[in-house]
């Protein structure tokens, strides 16, 4: 492989492997970050800084998958229609790069889990290194550990639009109203948080770290989330 783009999340799995492309190839490895309104607000700036810690070039692609009346429809197989928008454009950019080799970041225990997404970027092509070298998740951190990555305990990512229970449309009012409650639980020092959009009701789960935190600023929250 003389050179290769990276989906690159910011995540614990594809800084990994963007870190390990850069080491290897240089500037002929990019990592390529996408985005939609289903990013969480601050990932895209964490990825961004994250590149440029490595060193990568870093490029941002817009996405369109909210605009797509079979991923709105949020059956079980949204991450389908999402990873296929994605691969699409990352591909082209590929190519226009004259670059045939897309990686993404999918490790050992990811085959054991029900994954749409999968499907697309095997229909694409992506090769998925961490798969080829037998890593799990557990080794992922480690190795991100050893090679001084901030991302190795970083926790798993997931997009707005897994808030949303399957069968529920999605609209780009749901995903603005998680966005901005967990912008504002973060603010108040929450630090690893998922907003449950349940209609008029907000599930909002929290490690056990935290649970003193939300339960001194209970009624502040509850407001604030009123507001939303």
């Amino acid at each position: 492989m003389q050179s290769c783009v990276v989906a690159f999340s910011g995540g614990v799995d594809s800084t990994l492997v963007l870190k390990v492309a850069y080491d290897l190839l240089g500037e002929r490895a990019i990592g390529v970050t996408a985005l939609s309104e289903s990013l969480p607000t601050g990932e895209l700036e964490e990825a961004q800084q994250l590149a440029n810690k490595i060193g990568a070039r870093h490029i941002v692609l817009r996405t369109f998958e909210t605009q797509d009346e079979n991923y709105l429809a949020n059956a079980a197989n949204r991450c389908y229609f999402c990873k296929t928008e994605m691969y699409a454009r990352i591909k082209t950019f590929a190519h226009a790069q004259r670059i045939a080799a897309v990686l993404d970041g999918l490790n050992l225990d990811d085959l054991e889990d029900r994954r749409p997404g999968r499907a697309a970027a095997i229909e694409h092509g992506v090769i998925s290194p961490l798969v080829e070298a037998k890593l799990n998740k557990q080794e992922v951190r480690e190795l991100s550990r050893e090679m001084g990555l901030p991302t190795w305990n970083k926790p798993a990512l997931a997009c707005l639009s897994s808030r949303i229970p399957h069968g529920t449309p999605i609209t780009l009012q749901s995903l603005t109203q998680v966005d901005r409650a967990e912008s504002f639980l973060k603010r108040l020092g929450v630090r690893q948080v998922r907003v449950r959009h349940q209609g008029d009701t907000a599930r909002i789960e929290v490690e056990p770290r935290d649970f003193e935190l939300m339960r001194q600023r209970k009624a502040e929250i509850a407001t604030q989330l009123k507001k939303i």
